[in-house]
Formats: C-alpha cells, sequence, structure tokens
C-alpha cells in the first residue's frame, strides 16, 4: 500500500472501505496528484475538518463513501474526486481556495466552489423555493460534475438513512425526491435514479415497500423459473449466430411496481410485467445498430411482440445520451416480458449516464445535453421570471418524453411529448416563434396549436404582423416557449400601459380636471380590477372609454365631497352611553368605550381589519352606522388624512365576553405531517376552536388559511407563537 496517504486507523474506517478507496485513488489519480492532495487531506485530519457532524454521523465515511460512488458506480476521474476530497479542507479554511487554484489548477477549484455555492441547500433549512435553490441550478448548468458529486453524496446518505433521526430521514426523503431523483433521470443514471425511488418509498411509506418487498421475495422461485424458461431458447439461437453477449432477467424496481399497483389500482398477482430481461452484446461500435438489430429478429422470430411496445433509441439516442431498443413480447403462461437490446457501451451509458461519454468521448455528441444546459442556463438568467414560473419551467424539462421532428432541409429537432407547432418555431429560434403564424407538417396545413409526431417534417410560416398571444400559454409545453411568450407578454404589457397613462393623462388635461389619486384608486377598484395595470391594460384595448371613467371619477368625486359637507364635527358624546357611575370619573368624555353594556350605539366591527378585544383601535362614522377599525388597518393612513373629521378615538374596557373570527396566513415546507401538527396545536388550546381551513401546495411549499375562534390578543399571541414552533413553518401572519 502507497505511504502517501493517511491510515484508515487516522480516518476511522473499516480496512475494506480503505483499500477500495485507495485502489481507486491509485487508478484515477496520477503520483503527483496524489502527493499534493496527501499533504492537504493530513492537515485537514490535524485540523479536525472530518469531526462527526451531529446529523449525518462520520463525515470521513462520507466522503470517502462518496469518493467510491463517483470511482466505481459514476465512472468520473480525477477532476470530480479531487474537487469532492478539497470540498471540506477549503469549507472549515483548512485550505483557501485560491491556494487549491495554485496547487491544483482553475477547473478543480471550480468545481469546489461549486460544492460551496449549494453547501446551504437544506429542506430542513429554506423551502425548495429558494435563493438557494436557484444557486444550485446555476451552478449545476455551470459545471455538471458538481451535480454528480451532490447525487453521490446525496445517494450514501440515503442509502444509511436508518442512522439518521426520523425527522431528518424524512426531510433527506423530500429533497432526494423533489430534486435529485429527476436529476438523475435526466442525467441517464437510470439505476442510481431507481434505487433513490426504492429509498424514498422506503423512509415514507414503509408499509407499501415492505409488503412489496414480501411479494416479490414469495415469488421469486417461481420467477426465476419462468425467467430461465423464457430466456433458454433466446439463448440456445444467439449461440448460432457467433455473437459474443451476456442475457440476464430482473425484477421491475419496487418503486415502479408500486406507482403500477396505485394508477391501474390492481393487486401485485395481477401485474403482468413484473421483470424484464436484457441482452448486452460485446459489439464493435461500426456493428453496434447492425447486431442489436439482429438480436431483435430472433426474439420476434421466438415470440410475439407487442407493435405499440417497441422503443428505438438507437437510430435517435435520448438527449441525455441513453442508447438501447426495448420490445414487449408475449411469453409463455400468456405473460408479457420486456427484453432491453443494447451493447456494453450503451449498457455503461445506461448506468452511468452522462459521467460514461467521458470514457467514450467522441463517440457520440454532447451536443443535446448542452442543449438543455443551454436553456437551463438562459431560463435561470431570465429576470422578467419570479422563483415559481423558473422552477415551474425547470421540473417541466426533466421528466418530459421525447419526439423527434425535422425541418424541410432534414435538420434533426428533439422535442417533449405533446409540442406543437409553436413550440417547434420557438425551439428554431424566439423571433421566428413570436411571428409565427400557421405551420405545414408534411407538406399539409396546420394550426400553431397542432400537436406534432415523431417524424414529422414542419415548416413554419410567419407574418411581421403577429405577436404573442395570452392564450399560447395554454397549449405550449417547452420551457423555452414560456420564458418567451411571458416576456413578450410583460414587455408589451408595461408599453402598453404608458400610452394608456398618457391618454388619460391629456384628456384629463383637456377637461381641465384635477385628479385626486386616493379617490381614482377607490374608483379602480369599484370597477372590479385587481391591479392598476390591469385598469391601464384595458383602456389601451379601448375596451374601457376614457371619458366613460372620468365621468364616473366625476360623480364618486361629488358624491363623498357632498358627504363631507353634510357631516359636521361629531363629538364621541353623541354617540356613547357611558358605562355606570363608578366608571364615569375615569372615562375620558370624548372617547367610545367598546364593551358588552354599551347601549344605544350603532357600531359594527369593520371587515377589512376584523378588529378583536385587546386591539388598539378607533371609531370611524360611515352612512351605515360607526365602524371600528384596527390601527394598523389598512385603510387607516387614508382614513386619518382624509377624513379625520369622522374619526373617533376608542378602546376596550371590561372583560372579554365575546368570541371573534381571526383569519391566519400560513407559508411552509410541504412536509408530511405539518397540517396535522398544526390542527393539533389548536384543537388543544383552550377557549380556542378552528372554524375552517383552506390550504394549497405548489412546487414544495404550502400556503393557505386557517380561521379561528377566540376571545382577545394575548390568545391570539400565544397560539400564533406555538405555530411557529412546528417544523416546516415559515412565516404565520393575521390577514387585515
Amino acid at each position: 500500500m502507497n505511504n502517501s496517504y493517511p491510515t484508515y486507523n487516522d480516518a476511522g474506517l473499516t480496512y475494506s472501505k480503505f483499500k477500495r478507496l485507495m485502489n481507486g485513488l491509485d487508478t484515477n489519480l496520477t503520483k503527483e496528484e496524489l502527493l499534493k492532495v496527501r499533504k492537504v487531506v493530513k492537515k485537514a485530519l490535524a485540523d479536525g475538518v472530518y469531526k462527526k457532524d451531529e446529523k449525518i454521523g462520520s463525515i470521513t465515511d462520507l466522503t470517502v463513501s462518496t469518493s467510491i460512488i463517483l470511482m466505481e458506480e459514476l465512472g468520473l476521474k480525477s477532476a470530480a474526486i479531487l474537487g469532492l476530497l478539497l470540498y471540506r479542507p477549503v469549507m472549515h479554511k483548512s485550505v483557501m481556495i485560491d491556494e487549491v487554484t495554485n496547487i491544483f489548477g482553475e477547473d478543480i477549484a471550480n468545481i469546489v466552489t461549486g460544492l460551496m455555492k449549494i453547501n446551504a441547500l437544506e429542506v430542513t433549512e429554506s423551502a425548495i423555493a429558494s435563493d438557494n435553490y436557484i444557486n444550485l441550478l446555476i451552478t449545476l448548468a455551470e459545471d455538471m460534475r458538481v451535480i454528480l458529486i451532490k447525487i453521490a453524496s446525496r445517494l450514501h446518505r440515503i442509502r444509511n438513512a436508518e442512522k439518521y433521526s426520523e425527522q431528518y430521514r424524512l426531510q433527506l426523503a423530500i429533497e432526494i425526491s423533489y430534486l435529485y431523483t429527476p436529476l438523475a433521470h435526466k442525467l441517464g443514471l437510470y439505476n442510481i435514479k431507481t434505487e433513490l425511488e426504492d429509498l424514498y418509498l422506503r423512509y415514507t411509506d414503509r408499509e407499501a415497500y415492505d409488503f412489496i418487498l414480501g411479494k416479490i421475495s414469495e415469488s421469486k422461485a417461481s420467477r426465476d423459473k419462468y425467467i430461465a424458461e423464457f430466456i433458454a431458447p433466446v439463448d440456445e439461437k444467439l449461440k448460432e449466430t457467433g455473437l459474443k453477449y451476456d442475457i440476464k432477467g430482473r425484477v421491475k424496481s419496487i418503486s415502479s411496481i408500486n406507482n403500477k399497483l396505485k394508477k391501474q389500482k390492481i393487486d401485485f398477482e395481477s401485474i403482468y410485467d413484473l421483470f424484464a430481461i436484457r441482452i448486452i452484446l460485446d459489439s464493435p461500435i461500426e456493428r453496434e445498430k447492425a447486431e442489436c438489430w439482429q438480436v431483435y429478429s430472433i426474439v420476434a422470430d421466438l415470440y410475439t411482440p407487442n407493435p405499440k411496445r417497441l422503443k428505438d433509441w438507437l437510430s435517435i439516442p435520448k438527449s441525455n445520451g441513453y442508447e438501447s431498443l426495448h420490445t414487449t413480447v408475449m411469453g409463455n403462461e400468456s405473460r408479457w416480458v420486456e427484453v432491453q437490446i443494447r451493447t456494453r457501451r450503451m449498457d455503461e451509458i445506461a448506468e452511468r449516464g452522462l459521467a460514461a461519454h467521458w470514457k467514450y468521448k467522441g463517440v457520440k455528441s454532447q451536443s443535446k445535453m448542452d442543449d438543455w444546459l443551454t436553456g437551463l442556463r438562459e431560463m435561470l438568467e431570465n429576470k422578467n421570471l419570479d422563483t415559481g414560473e423558473k422552477l415551474e419551467n425547470f421540473k417541466l424539462d426533466l421528466y418530459e418524453d421525447e419526439i423527434y421532428v425535422f425541418t424541410p432541409k432534414g435538420d434533426l429537432h428533439k422535442l417533449p411529448y405533446g409540442a406543437t407547432i409553436l413550440d417547434f418555431a420557438f425551439s428554431i429560434h424566439s423571433r421566428v416563434g413570436s411571428t409565427c403564424v400557421s405551420g405545414k407538417v408534411n407538406g399539409r396545413n396546420v394550426s400553431i396549436r397542432h400537436k406534432l409526431k415523431n417524424g414529422d417534417q414542419i415548416e413554419i410560416l410567419t407574418s411581421p404582423n403577429q405577436s404573442p398571444k395570452q392564450d399560447w400559454l395554454n397549449f405550449v409545453v417547452t420551457s423555452k416557449a414560456k420564458n418567451k411568450i411571458r416576456q413578450s407578454l410583460k414587455e408589451e404589457a408595461n408599453k402598453q400601459v404608458e400610452i394608456a397613462k398618457e391618454q388619460l393623462k391629456r384628456r384629463v388635461k383637456n377637461r381641465k380636471i384635477e385628479i385626486n389619486e386616493s379617490i381614482m384608486m377607490r374608483l379602480i377598484k369599484k370597477l372590479g380590477f385587481k391591479t392598476i395595470t390591469d385598469f391601464y391594460i384595458k383602456i389601451a384595448e379601448e375596451s374601457l372609454d376614457i371619458n366613460t371613467v372620468i365621468d364616473q371619477y366625476l360623480e364618486l368625486e361629488k358624491k363623498e365631497t357632498e358627504q363631507h359637507e353634510r357631516h359636521e364635527a361629531i363629538s364621541a358624546e353623541n354617540y356613547v352611553v357611558h358605562t355606570p357611575e363608578t366608571k364615569k370619573d375615569s372615562v375620558n368624555k370624548e372617547e367610545l368605550i367598546i364593551d358588552q353594556n354599551l347601549t344605544g350605539v350603532d357600531y359594527k366591527l369593520a371587515k377589512c381589519c376584523n378588529p378583536i378585544y385587546g386591539d388598539e383601535i378607533f371609531g370611524f362614522v360611515s352612512s351605515q352606522g360607526i365602524k371600528i377599525h384596527r390601527k394598523n388597518c389598512p385603510n387607516a393612513k387614508d382614513m386619518f388624512s382624509r377624513f379625520a373629521y369622522r374619526v373617533i378615538p376608542a378602546k376596550w374596557s371590561g372583560k372579554s365576553g365575546s368570541t371573534y373570527t381571526v383569519t391566519l396566513r400560513v407559508i411552509g415546507n410541504d412536509d408530511i405531517g405539518i397540517i396535522n401538527n398544526l390542527t393539533s396545536i389548536i384543537a388543544k388550546e383552550t377557549g380556542i376552536s378552528m372554524r375552517s381551513i383552506s390550504i394549497d401546495s405548489n412546487d414544495g411549499l404550502f400556503h393557505g388559511n386557517i380561521s379561528v375562534m377566540l376571545n382577545n390578543t394575548d390568545m391570539l399571541n400565544g397560539l400564533i407563537k406555538k405555530l411557529k414552533t412546528v417544523k416546516g413553518v415559515k412565516e404565520i401572519s393575521r390577514l387585515s
């Protein structure tokens, strides 16, 4: 063993794991790299960099195990391995990033920097829809090796999740399901993707996991017998060809079986395609396709194939590089069996995904994956999209099945299943998409909504008078098309708003009218517009007449002026029946006292702010009597500044004897059980009852309203304080 390394006793590892690490490092690093990294690791050990973490356990074991996954399961070479080994020393400042750049080079320093950027990403600390998440995606777009390291790290953690607390285990499972599983799928890491899905099921629905695992174990003997009988005639025919090959059967994953049980609502025994056969050929590159099709013809001669289930990823590989030929055939006992035919090279790419392409550099172009990364980077850098839209579009691109279409010149374009003429137009260029009016598919005229099929040859027809429309978002499916349409609509809306503002301003000036902004805002609200932008867009579209708007404004202004003139300054004494004589001396005669004994005064609690006992309040004289508002009511500022003569000081008196309804706005991580925890706390509170609950979930976050009935602000503040302690709750606020 090379003496350049710390010993496994220094690191606290088992001998077998240490030996695997050493063998991998000797194979993948040069002697010079080994000597350099040894110095850094020795210093890091002395500095206590690899101390045990309370949440995830041994940092040494995590680093070593992740390194082994990178080398053995992903086939990554020196740069990624060195980046991982140097990451924690840099994070703990045992070595500085400038030193890494000088000693190991900029490429490795960039990997370390990328890992540093996404170090803070934890579901426990922040929602998926956060700056951390966006930072992760940007890092992904800069260097794919960073995300491969993170996938390897999360794979090790979830494999050893039994060691963690139940809470962290669940949070880890959710993070992996939301982010790392779809990324593994996109990168072609099918073995890892399947394992992550199975482990997610294990830690979120142990009952279903154990049930399927038990059923698979029970049926093993009969299944092995069936596979052997299915393979035997295929094996015999293949031997006659002289081809070099391996043939094996495998059971479908626990998660995919669980999905079938739920989707098809059937029992375990009714699943007809429980396993698959894989034939792996040792073929020279120039004969790969021919020999795969030769094997297919042999299988199709022996067993009847289902023509609808033939999937040819030999002619045109998936965008993540996956190449294989899949067919489903009818075996003995009328059971469907999936047969996968591929070469050794294809199989390694299927198992190691994108990483395996570096081994076969030059054999297959990575242009399609580069296109995906370019599109991802463009989307993340689009400042016109908010975080939610970015995440929606990112997820949209991950799991989509693909179709292949052609330009009139024969250039190939790969689009997601369900893509339309308009999607194709935007894939060519955003200008082509924005001016697209129709298309021709295989010489036939079709609309921009027409859905494309595999092999279609497409010509796009454009017009300089065409521009993106709002309803386009209802039928395009690619993130590029959605991004460009939204961007164009926002730019156009901004232009229209400015034009409409100028039109209104000019018309008002012509009629020699002085506009009061507060009255105009109330008019806009009265007309049913949620935003000022919507109001001006309607003017720009000429569906709202400017003169009519001005007339309505003048009518509202006149009405409010008349009300003002009718009311003289009002003393609180005119509205208040004082409490018994014992209290009279202690109460300011100009203050409205709100308690259970108040009679003869027509007052109501304002619905705009829903005051409850204990809030700081004031009275406001309206045509419907006195309305009681909170001092922090959204409308308070306007009332005080414009209608001070109607405002009456007020306060609560006596004890709270009434029950009030308060609505709380709750935002948090969409974790399992969090809603139950919130409602459980409310149920245990004396004197508080829940009236209604409305919860929505989107992109890993839940947000909603909980209405409760209680007596006063002390009870409300105590409840909010307790609800904020629930793990995963990000924000609780009282609605006005």
